[in-house]
């Protein structure tokens, strides 16, 4: 008889690949594979991902469906339109590089009733990993694009990266986006991960210190919502009223994500596009020719890496002493840090945005507990 599953038995999202093209930018730190070809996701996927997901978002409202990676304003507004259409009751958004953004887009946007989150890295000398196709720098076609949106009235999150987490820069970064206006920020230290293997090392106490400056910033003007401040307070609630916290507590959202030519990955967005000599190319199956609520509901059969995916959660939760906070490192980490392998343990993302993150506020919370 075969053990539990560990998956929810359905996602609270799915992500959509509507292009593997991104325009303008070609990002040094991209983990993108294919960012380059134009491939085109086809209206017959996304209806196929629609039966199923419209089901479950009039069960569960606020179901998300995610336009992500490469860049989707790159598939056109008629074909993204297009797209979009099978879906009901669902929330859209986009994350975008905003530099194709111009006032039609935004009237797509608002029409569209869709989220926008903005990919960009800070002031303008924390952006030189952003680059275009052409090798100019990428801030300032973003920029317009933001603007645009904000004379819109378009309200949009942002996700920067950071690839040199410096303490002094902290402060500067969080006004810039308080400045912005953004909704929620997220932070993500540079990771090693998909066709980017060079990302710089970091000193975990130096990342730390980036961490409570940070914090530090976000105390004295809470303007916007941090995404990190926020998953530190949930946990540390969590364990002050005795309960348990969510990434040990929960089952693992399946997370699909849905490729341009209808390939379901599962768990790991950052898989998407690359093979393996053991496990292929890390799909699930296909919405072409299984239903997606089958392919989630058989996913731990039908998908081997994910058992040795597992086994390396189960070797973190005896080990590692932040496994409360963390759950276990992300398979697309463990993969690409461990030799293609996903039972590994600790990577440096779990260095950089867990355990150096959970201390960094820690210190923070302390200097300020009086």
């Amino acid at each position: 008889m075969p053990s539990p599953s560990r998956l929810a038995s359905r996602p609270r999202s799915v992500i959509m690949q509507p292009t593997t093209q991104c325009l303008p930018m070609d990002c040094t730190y991209c983990y993108l594979p294919l960012r380059k070809a134009k491939h085109l996701m086809t209206v017959a996927v996304a209806q196929a991902v629609a039966r199923p997901v419209n089901a479950w978002a009039a069960e569960e409202p606020g179901f998300e469906v995610v336009w992500h990676g490469g860049e989707p304003l790159a598939t056109g507004r008629e074909h993204l339109a297009a797209l979009m259409a099978p879906f009901r009751g669902v929330k859209h958004s986009v994350q975008t590089n905003a530099a194709l953004i111009d006032d039609a887009w935004c009237t797509f946007l608002l029409e569209h009733q869709v989220h926008v989150g903005v990919s960009i890295d800070g002031p303008e000398d924390m952006n030189t990993h952003r680059v275009t196709l052409a090798g100019r720098p990428g801030f300032r076609p973003t920029m317009r694009g933001i603007e645009r949106l904000r004379r819109h009235g378009i309200a949009y999150s942002a996700i920067a990266v950071v690839s040199d987490p410096d303490p002094a820069d902290a402060a500067r970064f969080y006004e810039f986006f308080a400045e912005l206006g953004v909704t929620t920020l997220g932070v993500n230290v540079e990771e090693t991960e998909g066709v980017n293997r060079t990302a710089p090392e970091t000193d975990p106490a130096r990342t730390a210190d980036f961490w409570a400056a940070l914090a530090d910033a976000w105390r004295a003007n809470p303007t916007i919502q941090l995404r990190e401040m926020t998953r530190v307070t949930h946990f540390a609630d969590a364990v002050l009223h005795g309960h348990t916290p969510a990434p040990t507590g929960l089952p693992w959202d399946p997370l699909p994500t849905i490729t341009h030519d209808g390939g379901v990955v599962l768990l790991s967005p950052e898989l998407a596009g690359f093979t393996d000599t053991r496990f292929g190319d890390f799909t699930t199956g296909n919405v072409l020719s299984d239903d997606l609520a089958v392919l989630v509901a058989e996913a731990e059969q039908r998908t081997p890496w994910i058992t040795e995916f597992w086994n390396g959660v189960d070797a973190c939760r005896a080990t590692c002493p932040t496994f409360a906070f963390c759950g276990g490192a992300h398979p697309a980490n463990r993969y690409f840090e461990h030799g293609g392998r996903f039972d590994g343990t600790r990577t440096r993302y779990c260095t950089n945005a867990k355990i150096a993150l959970l201390e960094g506020v820690a210190r923070h919370a302390s200097s300020h507990s009086h």
